[in-house]
């Protein structure tokens, strides 16, 4: 079993480090500058850690001292996970500025880090054509800043998180890993700009390098331990399920649904919308099966598209609420059809998505939502 894996995760502007420390089998805690070999599977702490990620972006409750710490965390999720791993240095808890060069060389050069599991960005489509140049630094920049610290400190292992949206709006559905990468807002192209650098620098490097081309991710912790929490002034940029739990919840009027003149069945866009639960596995899979010297590309999704219309209704039956729909005009960067193939992970990783019914995804979450009214503020 591996000694230790530390993950490096962030917010909106700002880092954090969640390092678990596994005691597997009566194994000791060991010192943090030593090495350990690059094996096991740590299932429980991928899966909170990545959990964790979703909620630290979108979270409404926290107030950090400056406009950038936390700007889009909740260190009340971080809290969660102290409580799930209280052993004397299992958790760390690392408050960073990511786009800070010193202080990220600071952090790789005290510390032994075997993996980089990179999942930071602000990753909003909307928000990102209204202000591009802040997802182009967040994104490009800092993952820049990242990459040329692991290759200072020797770090050989990338798991990098990516997205659908480099892919723009193919003319062929479903989605391969060798589909053109065209992006049409600048989240997509901030995100493939992320990978052209990491794999022009992986030309002469040892690197082992795995992406994750993420599609639309819902769901929750189904422990309830942990669940999304979205920023009031980010409403309007914001992910579906949180805008359609907002209405179920009666802190909007309704929900908006922007664009009904797709070329699709219902006119609606459709998405491929994949459980946060297979996330978590998809990259325990990647992190196992990435190797020195090789690239591997990889779309996570469940290969079937569902349109927005769907979408809502499912969220009704799952919330048990009537919830008052306003049909608007079409969000600029958006596109019509996006779903995935998945026969390459599937073949190469042995990972399939498991969680598809997408009504049983939102009852899930939506259970979080009721027992968390004030997000991480106070559940009930």
């Amino acid at each position: 079993m591996k000694a230790k894996i530390k993950y490096w995760i962030r917010d909106a502007m700002r880092p954090l480090i969640i390092r678990p420390y596994p005691n597997a089998g009566g194994m000791d805690y060991v010192d943090p500058k030593k090495k350990s070999n690059f094996v096991g599977k740590i299932v429980l702490a991928a899966a909170l850690t990545a959990l964790c990620i979703l909620m630290l972006k979108q979270s409404s409750t926290f107030r950090s001292p400056s406009p950038d710490n936390l700007s889009r965390g909740n260190i009340g999720a971080v809290r969660v996970l102290e409580t799930l791993f209280p052993q004397h240095g299992r958790l760390q808890f690392i408050y960073a500025d990511l786009g800070d060069a010193k202080a990220v060389n600071k952090i790789f050069s005290e510390n032994a880090f075997d993996a980089v599991i990179h999942f930071a960005a602000v990753a909003y489509v909307g928000e990102s054509t209204l202000d591009p140049l802040k997802y182009y630094h967040n994104i490009t920049s800092n993952t820049l800043v990242v990459l040329e610290a692991m290759a200072a400190h020797g770090v050989q292992t990338l798991i990098y998180s990516s997205t659908c949206a480099t892919y723009g709006e193919p003319e062929k559905m479903p989605i391969t890993e060798q589909t053109p990468q065209l992006p049409i807002n600048p989240y997509g192209k901030a995100k493939k700009m992320s990978e052209d650098i990491i794999l022009d620098f992986h030309k002469n490097s040892d690197m082992a390098v795995m992406i994750l081309r993420y599609f639309n991710v819902i769901g929750s912790d189904p422990e309830g331990r942990l669940g999304e929490a979205p920023r009031p002034e980010l409403r309007e940029h914001g992910r579906i399920s949180g805008a359609c739990f907002d209405a179920a919840r009666g802190i909007t009027p309704g929900l908006k649904v922007r664009g009904t003149d797709y070329k699709t069945a219902d006119g609606t866009c459709i998405r491929d919308y994949i459980d946060v639960s297979d996330l978590v596995d998809a990259h325990v899979r990647a992190l196992e099966k990435a190797k020195p010297g090789k690239v591997g590309i990889y779309n996570v999704g469940t290969g079937k598209g569902r349109s927005v219309n769907e979408f809502v209704e499912a969220c009704k039956k799952a919330t048990g609420v009537e919830i008052k729909v306003d049909f608007l005009p079409r969000r600029p960067g958006d596109y019509a059809e996006v779903f995935s193939d998945p026969t390459k992970i599937r073949d190469e990783l042995n990972w399939t998505a498991r969680y598809t019914n997408l009504q049983e995804s939102l009852e899930i979450a939506w259970r979080w939502q009721k027992s968390h009214r004030d997000g991480y503020g106070s559940p009930s």
